[in-house]
């Protein structure tokens, strides 16, 4: 955290970074994380002189809410359809690809 940050920004700080390094992130990229999301904040709000666009006319992570950036990918993924191919005994499963599965069971 940069010198002269306010105490609530150190919290939120070191809140994200534990949360990160609670998903196996390294500490490196738990910090970069963490730092890049609590200097979003001052910059979304005007407090920053250095803002870039994207950091102040983006969406943010609350009211984004549950949505993702990919949409429209509702089906089984290609694990599941390989342990399915494996328990139904399909030859070959494993030299198919997400289409070729899907397609040798029927989905």
């Amino acid at each position: 955290m940069p010198r002269g940050s306010s105490p609530k920004r150190e919290r939120q700080y070191e809140h994200i970074k534990e949360s990160e390094l609670d998903t196996g992130k390294s500490t490196k990229r738990a910090e970069e994380i963490a730092a890049r999301t609590v200097n979003k904040e001052p910059a979304r709000h005007g407090e920053s002189r250095t803002a870039s666009r994207s950091s102040t006319h983006d969406m943010s992570s609350s009211r984004r809410g549950g949505q993702h950036s990919h949409s429209g990918s509702t089906g089984p993924t290609y694990d599941q359809l390989y342990n399915e191919a494996k328990h139904r005994n399909i030859e070959g499963r494993s030299k198919m690809n997400k289409k070729q599965l899907s397609s040798a069971l029927g989905h």
